[in-house]
């Protein structure tokens, strides 16, 4: 990998790739998209932002299609077309390289409009197993106008010592967030560190350090569109001593799941294998499982 690549990374917690995606492969990720919200089958769950509501995308209303915000959860688990753009023969090599472990795909977030999120580090909410097994990338599906939102981050915070809660651990208590917060603010402050924001242009990749602080700036045009998907990865390591199910993929993997649960149903839905799918996810759980007895 690119040297600068790797000095980006280790001194600011994040590497953009410019138009790493052509407008072919976006397209198929937009049309898998489309797909799901036209599929009155579809097991895909989504949050109403503007409710704080999850549901099945199909049972979303007509309503709430047309003036809602949603982030649409977990493309990856059905829809090839999107993994593709977590995992491939391209971006698969500079993510081990960053992780210092093989990729597991674990989750994807698909939002049409700015999430207008507050400043955050991801490790809070998916925290690894291993001290730095986790990051994430932001693929743009359109471009960005500055009015819309756009990503907003602080190059260097990634070296923040991280926050103890209360119970020993740095996975966020809602109830201590505050003092979060305080603190965060503090180490910004002292180390001199600003924000930044991202000028996406279709087909740009972001990808960012699980330490790294975050967030989305205010939407100035309600209803102006930032399309965008969301990839969240673990380490190789970390996903086989939590025995998750791993699907082999360009030279990676892919956690095989069901979809998140939605209060009121009775369980969640889990996405089809293909034959040759469930052979390798079968056969590779039981290599690992002869070698750790060994």
């Amino acid at each position: 990998m690119d040297g600068r690549i790797t000095k980006q990374w280790q001194e600011n917690g994040y590497v953009v790739l410019p138009k790493f995606y052509s407008g072919k492969e976006i397209d198929a990720a937009e049309a898998a998209l489309s797909k799901a919200w036209k599929d009155p089958t579809s097991r895909v769950v989504v949050d109403d932002l503007n409710l704080d509501r999850r549901l099945r995308i199909r049972d979303v209303g007509p309503d709430a299609r047309e003036n809602h915000r949603f982030k649409v959860n977990d493309l990856y688990l059905e829809y090839p077309e999107v993994r593709r753009l977590a995992l491939n023969t391209r971006l698969t090599p500079m993510l081990r390289a960053l992780l210092e472990s093989t990729p597991v795909l674990c989750n994807s977030l698909s939002y049409a409009h700015g999430s207008g999120q507050g400043d955050h580090v991801d490790s809070l909410y998916m925290t690894p197993r291993t001290h730095g097994h986790l990051l994430a990338i932001w693929v743009a599906l359109e471009d960005c106008d500055m009015d819309a939102g756009p990503l907003r981050y602080y190059p260097g915070s990634h070296t923040i010592e991280q926050y103890v809660f209360s119970n020993g651990t740095n996975h966020a208590i809602n109830e201590e967030m505050g003092a979060w917060h305080a603190y965060m603010d503090r180490q910004i402050t002292e180390r001199g560190l600003k924000p930044e924001v991202f000028a996406a242009r279709r087909g740009d990749v972001f990808i960012w350090n699980a330490y790294l602080l975050h967030g989305g700036s205010p939407i100035l045009t309600p209803g102006k569109t930032r399309k965008s998907v969301v990839f969240h990865y673990f380490s190789g390591s970390d996903s086989r001593a939590l025995g998750l199910h791993m699907v082999p993929e360009a030279g990676a993997y892919w956690m095989y799941r069901s979809h998140q649960s939605v209060p009121g149903a009775s369980d969640s839905e889990a996405p089809a294998l293909s034959v040759g799918q469930a052979l390798s996810m079968r056969v590779r759980r039981k290599l690992h499982g002869l070698f750790a007895a060994s």
